[in-house]
């Protein structure tokens, strides 16, 4: 987990408070606590906190391209990164880390706005175009990362957490009680908006772009694919299906320069990713589980 945050003011000639770039940074320091980064020029600031998993020595933020036209600030992980790397190494690019994140910067430079459709896993991020003078932002199909922002008649704001956006000048803490009723009703909100008033979330499958002019435009990238007609198929074809699938994700998520650990439950489904984390590794595991004295102990069968 890592925590991306920035600021681009609508007027150029409004340079980025860097004390108030790095207060909203302080305030996902949880989220990053192995280091962090900075890119400030006139109107744009990024910023952001890093946990490092992938390329922990050279693999730090933001990450730009060959010229230094575009900087990138990213919260996710890239599962298919080492086969789009060789794609783009290919195609002429070149490489300075062997983090997952610089594969999006070139990406962009290949397809543009498009990069996300070739991106398999879960991100979030801001991109600083400066030839074209304008931010190029992402959410993964599902969501799993989050992107909050606020957009004001001279400031955008993004972050990973909503504290961030409150920890910048002139942004307070007001009660959206539009939000209110759905939020009581259902104990969350199923759209875009926030409990607090003027920031919203991207939502899950998005993209947005804020052009020179402070103009955002938001586009869905991705849909859930609507289920075809139904076959009658044996029972085995379905389970050997989905036990394909889950191993699939299990592998594209051992993808690590750090040590990694499984936590138990004490469910079917952690049992299940240990015992193909297990499979998968050919060593032995760690495993974690909460507990505290009150909790009856969990049970764990695994075959």
């Amino acid at each position: 987990m890592c925590g991306i945050c920035g600021v681009v003011h609508h007027d150029r000639s409004l340079r980025v408070d860097t004390a108030a770039l790095k207060s909203m940074n302080q305030q996902i320091f949880h989220r990053g606590p192995d280091e962090e980064g900075y890119y400030a020029v006139e109107n744009v600031g990024l910023a952001m906190r890093r946990l490092s998993i992938i390329d922990v020595r050279t693999g730090k933020q933001p990450v730009t391209n060959e010229d230094q036209t575009i900087w990138l600030v990213y919260n996710g992980e890239i599962y298919n990164h080492l086969e789009l790397k060789s794609r783009l190494e290919a195609n002429g690019h070149r490489f300075r880390s062997k983090s997952d994140t610089e594969t999006i910067v070139h990406l962009y430079e290949e397809y543009g706005e498009e990069c996300v459709l070739h991106l398999r896993g879960m991100f979030a991020f801001a991109l600083w175009d400066s030839n074209k003078r304008q931010l190029f932002v992402a959410r993964d199909r599902l969501g799993i990362k989050p992107f909050y922002y606020l957009q004001s008649q001279q400031t955008f704001l993004f972050g990973s957490e909503i504290k961030a956006l409150l920890a910048h000048p002139g942004v307070s803490a007001e009660l959206n009680r539009a939000a209110l009723p759905e939020f009581l009703a259902f104990g969350y909100l199923s759209g875009t908006r926030t409990l607090f008033e003027g920031i919203q979330k991207l939502a899950p499958g998005h993209t947005a772009v804020l052009d020179a002019n402070g103009t955002l435009e938001i586009r869905q990238y991705w849909d859930a694919p609507k289920g075809g007609p139904s076959e009658s198929r044996p029972a085995s074809y379905y389970v050997d299906g989905y036990r394909d699938l889950l191993k699939q994700a299990v592998q594209s998520h051992l993808m690590s320069d750090v040590p990694l650990g499984v936590f138990l439950s004490g469910g079917i489904d952690s049992s299940a990713i240990a015992a193909l984390m297990s499979d998968l590794r050919k060593d032995p595991i760690e495993t974690f589980s909460v507990s505290n004295p009150t909790m009856k102990p969990a049970v764990t069968n695994m075959p």
